[in-house]
This record gives C-alpha cells, structure tokens and sequence, in this order.
C-alpha cells in the first residue's frame, strides 16, 4: 500500500465522542486509549472527508463539471451503498497525537511515572453548557457537561491507498482535506474548528501543490 498523512490541528476545543459519560463526571467523554490520550476512529474521520468531497461535487455539478471528479471520487472513497468489496481503494487510521509523543507517554505510564487519568486531564478539559427559555432563562434539567479535547493538539492519522494515486486523486484528496475545517459534536454549531493538511511519506506538505492542480482543472 502507499501510504500519506493527514495532519491537523485543532483551533478550538472540540469532543471526539464515544458515545457515553462517565457518571457523576461529564455526560459526554472524548474517546481515548488506555493511556488517557484522545483520538478520532479512522472511519469517522474518513466519513468526514467524503462528506466534503460530496459537497465539492455538488458545487462542480451547479457548473456542469462534476463527471470527471466523480469516477475519481468512487475510486477514492468508493460509491454510496457500496458492498465490502467495493468501498474504495482509501483506508484511513486512526487520528492520534504524534507518534514521538504517544511514545514518550506510554513508557511514562508504563513505568508509573504517569497514570492515564493525568494524561487525558492534561490534555482535556470539562465545560458545561444548558439551554435557555424564551425568557433567557437556563431550563430546567438541561445542564449538561463534556468534555473536549484543547484548542492547539496535533493529530495525525495514516491515508493508505491500495495502489499508488494518480494526481487527479491527490487533487482531490487535498481539496477535501482543505474543505474539512470542523470535526466532533457540535461541529455544525461552530466547535471543533481545525486546520488539516496533507504530507506525503517523507513528512512534506503537499496540500497546496496538488490543491493548485484541482484548482487549474477545475478553472478550465
């Protein structure tokens, strides 16, 4: 497989959720590992950037140039209601903190130097949030707590094609992993802002190179 690198960070603080709370704690908690460090499931995240990409063809198909991008598209992410066998040749991992720190903090717990716990308060914090009457308010019974991962953290996560990309797929690629700019809960309500970008295997950011490609082709 050949494999690239989606990179982003967050600029401001959002909840990767799992799906439950921890009683008498938050109503919401980020997903996270063993260690206490946060994480975004790889099918999720890629779940994001086919979303993006369905909104870029909707865009082109208003200017009558969608054909083109959208064989690309199925390739890349496969078609809407696919089986197992045909679901595109992406596979994306999971989004984690950097692998030279994940590292340094997994000996550090492993030794007893740090407990899970302390790693994901360090890196997390509680709000709470409640809704208001028409009267301004707070209504009864809605208070409610999350917690969200802090506005500065890196992810990365690994892009692994089953054969090598050609350079209308990373055109693509890079202008859906620009488009994608929130993620988590309440993204549609202004969290989970971010900032993503592409790296090849060397660690080179080659967003704005092949976003240029997609740019001049689709300007012809």
């Amino acid at each position: 497989m050949t494999a690239y690198k989606l990179q982003f960070d967050l600029r401001s603080a959002a909840t990767f959720g799992r799906g439950d709370g921890v009683a008498g704690l938050v109503d919401e908690e980020v997903e996270h590992d063993a260690d206490g460090l946060p994480f975004l499931r790889g099918r999720t995240l890629k779940g994001l950037l086919a979303e993006e990409c369905a909104n870029i063809l909707y865009a082109l198909e208003l200017q009558q140039r969608a054909d083109q991008w959208r064989q690309t598209a199925y390739r890349m992410f496969g078609r809407p209601g696919s089986t197992i066998e045909d679901t595109g040749m992406l596979r994306v991992g999971d989004a984690r903190l950097p692998e030279s720190l994940r590292a340094a903090i997994k000996m550090a717990v492993s030794k007893g130097e740090l407990a899970a716990d302390e790693v994901l308060e360090s890196l997390t914090a509680i709000r709470r949030q409640t809704s208001m009457n028409e009267y301004g308010a707070p209504e009864k019974g809605s208070l409610r707590s999350l917690r969200v991962v802090l506005p500065g953290t890196i992810f990365e996560a690994t892009l692994e094609f089953a054969a090598e990309p050609d350079p209308q797929t990373l055109a693509l690629l890079a202008a859906c992993i620009l488009a994608w700019r929130r993620a988590g809960i309440g993204r549609n309500r202004g969290r989970g802002r971010l900032r993503a970008r592409l790296l090849d295997g060397n660690g080179i950011d080659i967003t704005e190179r092949y976003f240029r490609a997609f740019a001049g082709e689709v300007a012809r």
